[in-house]
């Protein structure tokens, strides 16, 4: 537990020095509120093999020779650098599965409180996937022509999780605007849409971070779980739409709401397919289709 402890500060303060330019020991110990003496007993070895140089710029080439100075195992494909964004990454997964699931409490409670509150951890999200961006940017600069440009993948994944934080908003947006809470019958069917879809968001970046490519099968295993459920859940909003007397306008919008907050789960769930595909290329230089996942479903589903 100590190693973690320390492993968990060092991360830190590289973290600082790559992001935040501090120009000296006392500057890196306020700002994670530890004691300089500290700083220095840990940034010790790294500028002694030069990993980190003073006045504080970290050689990321030089970081990928050492990651037993971190207790971390590096993968054979790994390219210089990649451990500080996925660890980016990583919490940026971890934040728009919480967005995601306060969205969806929100939905079920119809707490419109809760849907505000999901609704700013958008802003979150959206500084996290500026801060992969830049970091992806800042090492290409210092490495133009190495194969460490291979990591605008990392980008991507990013771009890919704020859109799902998109469809968050989506569904708190829901219980902020609509009049009607959604009836028993068809919140079963959302919330085994919900479970499903974070399920393959979790998965999708497992494989990803981890180099997890077996996962495929798990991962179009729950795709189909996830539109199978959704047919249902699209057949009873039909019915019910169905019974809906024409002239009741808010009834109508409600169920309209309602198709869109489905059709998210499905956006989400093509965009876990997204994130396992870049993890493809990646990993293995498995070259992605540029058909949209849905798009090839369908072509699937037509044979």
């Amino acid at each position: 537990m100590k190693n973690k402890t320390k492993n968990a500060t060092l991360k830190s303060i590289i973290d600082v020095i790559l992001y935040e330019n501090p120009s000296t020991q006392d500057e890196i110990a306020e700002r994670l509120g530890i004691t300089r003496r500290y700083v220095t007993k840990l940034l010790q070895p790294l500028i002694k093999e030069g990993v980190v140089r003073r006045a504080y710029i970290v050689d990321i080439k030089k970081f990928e020779e050492f990651p037993e100075l971190f207790g971390e195992e590096v993968t054979s494909r790994e390219y210089a650098g990649s451990f500080f964004i996925k660890e980016i990454l990583r919490d940026m997964a971890q934040h728009v599965c919480k967005q995601l699931r306060k969205s969806f409490r929100s939905l079920e409670e119809y707490d419109e409180d809760l849907a505000n509150e999901a609704l700013k951890m958008d802003y979150i999200t959206n500084t996290m996937h500026e801060k992969v961006r830049s970091s992806v940017d800042t090492a290409i600069a210092m490495n133009p022509y190495s194969e460490f440009s291979k990591t605008m993948a990392f980008t991507e994944i990013a771009y890919d999780l704020e859109r799902i934080g998109d469809h968050s908003a989506i569904i708190a947006n829901f219980a902020v605007k609509e009049s009607y809470e959604v009836d028993p019958a068809m919140m079963e069917y959302l919330q085994e849409m919900f479970s499903i879809a974070v399920e393959m968001v979790n998965t999708a970046m497992d494989a990803f971070l981890n180099e997890k490519l077996e996962l495929k099968a798990k991962l179009m295993s729950l795709e189909d779980d996830i539109h199978r459920v959704q047919k249902n859940a699209l057949n009873c909003v039909a019915t019910q739409m169905a019974e809906t007397p024409f002239e009741d306008k808010e009834r109508s919008t409600y169920y309209i709401s309602l198709s869109r907050v489905v059709k998210t789960f499905e956006r989400i769930a093509d965009i876990s397919i997204e994130i396992f595909d870049t993890a493809g290329e990646y990993y293995r230089n498995i070259p992605r289709t540029t058909t949209p996942e849905r798009f090839r479903r369908r072509e699937r589903e037509g044979m």
